[in-house]
């Protein structure tokens, strides 16, 4: 046995010697940022965490609205003219000012109702000749053009609308089409005809009543007559919701959808909040208060966006002009450099629904284009106590039609006065100057010698924008060889 003899020296330093501890050690940035490593005050951690919350809830808004939007067009047709596969409400007299919708069309006779996948199976729907329309899923994803730019080419023809988790045979004989929601929005415009001096609606009526709709297995004893309700001179809200309901009505759909239809980025951002399908979404007394302050305070962030505009100036179709492009050069799925705009999109669905390649696409005399404006030639807002003049050039580019209608910024409506109609289009006869352009009005009170025609009516102390629509667009305004004139303030 050997014996290890500890010598004072050692035994001294192993006594009087000071430990090492990892304290000592200089702290990565991070620590240091991180309050040297330690928990925050509790205090400090509740804040920083419900702002956070607050924070995903403002992003769920900003990547839901889109869904919203349509949504609040569903539930507010729904409720005004009824439900079902066969009920197509169709604007017989054309849309004006008691609608409110998000920057309606007056210049065409609408079509619009949503399809139910899940409760029906497929869906064919025999769609007219000469259509402008679409197919959406709830998100407004186009599902495919309908018309000059969709399969038919405005032949007309027979569309197969099929549920995200259909399995079963496809028929030939039709344009078969999977959507990625069992809901389905049916968008589809008829164009009028010219009448004595002003628009003739009956044509395009008519044509829109061809529209029909049945289950793809249904025998033809069981499918149910179209109804096709006139929804003119209704006031009807369809608009999204701008309170709690937003979240409840989310949460719903969310559940009844399968959970691929609700996209990868979307899904990520409504597990943020709490909400995932199939759970229940139970928000805290403090996440509800959070959650409705983000339902007040998202869409004036967008509308503060919408009102700064885009560093990159991407958003103006001309290098001299105020005349903006809703989509910002993006594609009709908002994608700019291979990669998603969430906050133009939503720039987009706070004033406008209907996305489409028809109207992102360089299709002439088929696709349209819908350029506008909120600011005159000096850059100053547009502002309905104030009186405008917009010249026009000769012959615009438009193979169908043009038009020109004033919205309320905020949400797109109409603003509502007694001109019904704050717009106007090619079939008026509109008074011409000597070289074939036209001059338009806008302000409160029409100026002395102006043609009804050529007048549109603003709220006072309303801010507004202008919206040029042109249907059948045509390479002049392409390669801008016709460029329409600013807004021109006249009652300086």
């Amino acid at each position: 046995m050997k014996f290890h003899v500890i010598t004072s020296a050692v035994l001294l330093a192993l006594t009087f010697s000071q430990p090492v501890f990892a304290a000592d050690a200089p702290l990565s940035p991070l620590m240091k940022q991180l309050n040297n490593g330690n928990w925050l005050a509790p205090e400090e951690a509740q804040t920083l965490s419900d702002e956070l919350y607050y924070q995903d809830a403002i992003q769920a808004y900003i990547q839901t609205l889109p869904l919203l939007n349509t949504i609040g067009l569903r539930d507010g047709s729904e409720a005004a003219f009824g439900k079902g596969y066969n009920v197509l409400p169709i604007w017989k007299e054309r849309m004006d000012s008691r609608a409110v919708v998000p920057t309606p069309n007056g210049d065409v006779i609408y079509s619009m109702s949503y399809l139910d996948l899940k409760e029906t199976g497929p869906l064919v729907v025999k769609a007219p000749a000469n259509v402008i329309g679409m197919f959406t899923d709830f998100f407004q994803k186009t599902i495919t053009d309908v018309g000059a730019i969709g399969p038919d080419r405005a032949r007309g023809g027979l569309y197969l609308l099929l549920p995200p988790d259909y399995e079963g045979p496809v028929p030939q004989g039709y344009y078969a089409f999977k959507s990625s929601t069992y809901n389905v929005f049916l968008f589809f415009r008829t164009i009028m005809g010219k009448g004595d001096g002003k628009p003739d609606p009956v044509p395009a009526v008519k044509n829109a009543e061809t529209t029909r709709i049945y289950p793809l297995w249904d025998v033809e004893k069981e499918v149910k007559p179209m109804q096709f309700p006139d929804a003119s001179g209704k006031r009807v809200n369809m608009m999204y919701p701008t309170d709690a309901s937003y979240w409840q009505k989310l949460k719903t759909f969310v559940d009844y959808e399968p959970l691929t239809a609700i996209p990868e980025e979307t899904r990520s951002a409504l597990l943020s909040i709490g909400m995932v399908k199939g759970k229940p979404f139970a928000p805290t007394a403090k996440q509800q208060e959070m959650l409705n302050k983000a339902v007040a305070t998202a869409p004036r962030m967008i509308l503060a966006r919408r009102q700064v505009g885009r560093d990159d100036q991407r958003q103006l179709y001309y290098k001299d002009r105020q005349w903006e492009n809703s989509w910002a050069g993006a594609t009709a799925e908002w994608m700019q450099y291979g990669t998603l705009d969430a906050n133009q999109r939503a720039a987009f669905f706070q004033i406008a629904y209907s996305s489409a390649a028809a109207m992102v696409m360089h299709t002439t005399g088929a696709g349209s284009k819908y350029p506008y404006t909120t600011k005159d030639n000096t850059g100053k807002f547009l502002n309905g106590s104030n009186t405008y003049k917009l010249h026009l050039p000769p012959n615009p580019p438009a193979a169908l039609f043009w038009a020109v209608t004033a919205y309320n910024i905020t949400d797109g409506t109409m603003p509502e006065t007694d001109q019904l109609l704050p717009s106007t289009n090619g079939y008026y006869n509109i008074p011409k100057n000597n070289d074939g352009s036209i001059d338009l009005w806008f302000g409160p009170n029409k100026p002395d010698g102006v043609d009804d025609s050529a007048f549109i009516k603003t709220v006072p102390d309303r801010n507004f924008l202008v919206a040029l629509r042109l249907y059948g667009t045509e390479d002049g305004f392409y390669d801008q060889t016709w460029i329409p004139d600013d807004l021109v303030q006249t009652n300086k």
